[in-house]
């Protein structure tokens, strides 16, 4: 299982949205996108988790394609820097 991260994403882009575009290159195992805790609207980035072909189908395939009129930005998460996991 990969973990993908997703940004450039417009502010009323849903869960729903995203799963369905990114489901055109595999099983969408999770989608999770990170919301404004007061207005309920996307912060402009999320994460999907598919298996790992389908991961990278998905990054060939999507990174730099408009959606709702923003060019997305497509990779693996990579952990930020002085953050641990958990």
């Amino acid at each position: 299982m990969k973990k993908l991260f997703v940004g450039n994403l417009a502010s009323d882009t849903s869960e729903e949205a995203v799963a369905a575009l990114f489901s055109g290159f595999g099983t969408v195992r999770s989608c999770k996108l990170v919301m404004d805790v007061f207005s309920q609207q996307c912060k402009g980035f999320g994460f999907i988790e598919m298996e790992g072909h389908e991961a990278r189908a998905a990054i060939a395939g999507l990174d730099g394609r408009d959606f709702n009129g923003k060019p997305l930005k497509v990779n693996f998460e990579s952990p930020r820097p002085g953050r641990r996991r958990r």
